[in-house]
């Protein structure tokens, strides 16, 4: 159960589905919503200055201006969809340094949903999404729903099981906090010898059974970096549960290289957390 939801209004492509999963879940969960937007004005005006001529500055001060009424909107479509849901929600406008604005807002919330790969409209952040993604994750930013640009109801769900316990914790987080009311779940695992496979995969479904699912299990000998996102495909699943799985330097210790490669390539909704 969840009480709290925080939810970015980036005014990207991403940001209409965002809305929609965060409504849905906190109709579900009873939750209350807050509605995030950021601009960092000292970077814009960092940028603008770089550009060294009066025509690039014209065009900067353009873009701020298209960048704000994006989010203007997305506040309005975040405002009538909680209203029409009946839902209490607020919204907050910052300004300054998008990192810390959102990690200062997500202290005292229980679920952040962003886009997946475009947490906002505009390179203030730089490198790729998965660094964004990483960096919130690091900061205590979790768990994060990324979802997908296109909207898909969450009814099949694929359990990404590495048998290192932040990819157990992730599952435990997932499991307990009962977002969705019905699901089909499948737990599967990869690279392990098969007497390994077997074990992990009977207790991660034990697990699973004491929530109430009979989950479906499969152990695939490939790799989980190569064939993760084909077999969830495959599955037709509406959502990766994900946490780290592999221990690698700086960024990749967090979420793990096989995490790290979902987020760049899913098309899929994902669970991120450790």
């Amino acid at each position: 159960m969840i009480k709290r939801i925080l939810v970015g209004l980036g005014g990207t492509p991403f940001t209409p589905t965002a809305i929609r999963y965060a409504v849905e879940l906190a109709k579900v969960q009873q939750a209350e919503l807050l509605g995030l937007t950021v601009i960092d004005r000292r970077r814009l005006g960092a940028l603008t200055k770089s550009s060294g001529n009066a025509q690039s500055a014209v065009r900067e001060a353009k873009r701020l201006d298209e960048i704000v009424a994006k989010q203007e909107l997305s506040i309005i479509d975040f405002g009538s969809a909680c209203t029409n849901a009946g839902l209490h929600y607020d919204v907050i406008r910052e300004s300054g340094d998008p990192f810390e604005k959102m990690i200062s807002q997500a202290r005292y919330y229980d679920l952040m949903i962003f886009g997946l790969r475009s947490l906002f409209d505009y390179d203030l952040v730089g490198g790729e999404a998965s660094d964004v993604l990483t960096r919130l994750v690091s900061r205590g930013v979790r768990p994060i729903l990324a979802v997908s640009q296109e909207y898909r109801p969450i009814r099949r769900v694929l359990l990404a099981y590495s048998g290192s316990m932040e990819s157990a914790k992730a599952i435990r987080r997932f499991m307990q906090m009962q977002l969705w009311p019905e699901l089909s779940i499948k737990v599967v695992t990869f690279e392990h010898p098969p007497e390994v496979a077997s074990e992990l995969v009977a207790e991660i479904s034990s697990y699973c059974q004491a929530y109430g699912y009979e989950a479906e299990v499969e152990h695939i000998e490939g790799s989980a970096k190569q064939l993760l996102l084909q077999h969830a495909t495959d599955w037709n699943a509406d959502l990766i549960v994900i946490g780290n799985s592999i221990k690698h330097y700086w960024l990749k210790k967090l979420l793990g290289e096989t995490a790290m490669h979902v987020i760049r390539e899913s098309r899929i909704p994902l669970f991120l957390s450790q």
